[in-house]
């Protein structure tokens, strides 16, 4: 009888586990496609990756497989790995061609910052 009851305990930890990684998985997924809506469209051809509307639609059909239930854990998967390709491709390379959002009172953020000032 103890060790049923053991055993429930591990079950009941390892399903919360899993629901609170699933949860960081879907808010990884939301994030990156807010991400690329907020970024601008010109940088995603300037960058040479593939056009905006092209990575919306990828991140959104991603993300919105993780809230219908039953489409299984292939299709999660490969909008796991669109959110990853985006995030470690294609976001670093757009944010370099972006301009800087601009430091205190709109002047020009400085990219070479030191202890003591610009170098």
């Amino acid at each position: 009888m103890n060790q049923l009851s053991a055993s429930g305990i591990l079950t009941d930890a390892f399903g919360t586990f899993l629901g609170w990684v699933s949860l960081a998985l879907v808010a990884f997924k939301v994030f990156t496609l807010i991400d690329a809506a907020f970024r601008r469209e010109d940088a995603f051809r300037a960058a040479d990756k593939q056009t905006k509307p092209f990575w919306l639609i990828i991140l959104a059909v991603g993300a919105a497989v993780s809230f219908v239930p039953g489409m299984g854990l292939f299709l999660g998967l490969i909008g796991l790995v669109a959110s990853i390709v985006y995030m470690v491709d294609v976001r670093p390379a757009v944010k370099r061609v972006s301009p800087s959002r601009g430091g205190k009172n709109g002047q020009k953020k400085h990219d070479h910052m030191g202890p003591y000032g610009p170098w």
